[in-house]
């Protein structure tokens, strides 16, 4: 699996194609064990040792590259609005790629200022977003989707929906102009990355944590499971962020 790894700019030499195999491979075996069919002093896939997962390389961007990232969205492209209102998207809501492809019009909680987004593992959660942004997400349903409240949000001129594609579009973009950018190898995840290290250097872990949709279950950031904070405090979180009144943030003095 290493060997025949495809090899990319951010390769690290196959080991995460091997990771992934071997723990395909246990997943299989383990469900012939739940099913009866091999007893598991016998499962081979027991004795192979799982390559160690390598430490994640993204960081936050300073609010310099941030800035210089959002202006080559918006100046280059075949649809900057569009393009502009999905990295919005990311960097409020520090939701994850699935969970802006996923989004429909009946989705959108205009007076609470609110998303729903559903991610990987099944999860649902409603995650505040300033008011500037919800007027720009519905207006963008106004002008290019055909009024189904369970569509597809997020379309392209011609009222296509998006796809991965898009998010391959737009970064590679940003590396072509950006050579700190390309260096990095930069991609969507950093933006969710960059808005949670702000959340919790100024918010605390427990914030931090429901802001990224992590509050109920561990997560890559604590193994704590005591610590969780509500959606009030998530959108007080993001109306310092974004420096808009929120209807459902608390007063801070």
């Amino acid at each position: 699996m290493r060997r025949t790894a495809l090899v990319r700019r951010n390769s690290r030499g196959g080991r995460n194609a091997a990771e992934n195999f071997v723990a395909a491979v246990r997943c299989l075996y383990r469900h012939l064990e739940n099913d009866g069919r091999l007893d598991q002093h016998r499962n081979p896939a027991r004795r192979v040792t799982k390559p160690r997962r390598n430490a994640s390389t993204r960081r936050a961007l300073a609010n310099t590259q941030l800035a210089e990232l959002n202006d080559v969205v918006a100046s280059t492209g075949d649809d900057p609005e569009l393009d502009s209102l999905i990295c919005r998207l990311h960097e409020e809501s520090a939701c994850r790629r699935g969970g802006a492809l996923a989004l429909r019009p009946r989705d959108l909680d205009r007076a609470q200022c609110t998303v729903l987004l559903r991610e990987k593992g099944e999860t649902e959660r409603w995650q505040p977003v300033s008011p500037t942004l919800m007027r720009h997400l519905v207006a963008h349903h106004e002008e290019r989707g055909s009024g189904d409240p369970n569509e597809r949000l997020l379309r392209y001129a011609n009222g296509n929906p998006i796809t991965y594609r898009r998010y391959d579009y737009i970064f590679r973009r940003v590396q072509k102009e950006l050579a700190w950018a390309r260096a990095l190898q930069v991609s969507a995840h950093w933006l969710r990355h960059t808005t949670l290290t702000w959340v919790e250097r100024n918010f605390g872990i427990g914030v931090a944590r429901a802001y990224a949709g992590h509050a109920d279950t561990s997560s890559d950031l604590t193994t704590t499971s005591y610590v969780k904070a509500d959606i009030t405090e998530v959108a007080t979180a993001l109306a310092a962020l974004t420096g808009e009144p929120h209807p459902l943030a608390t007063e801070t003095n």
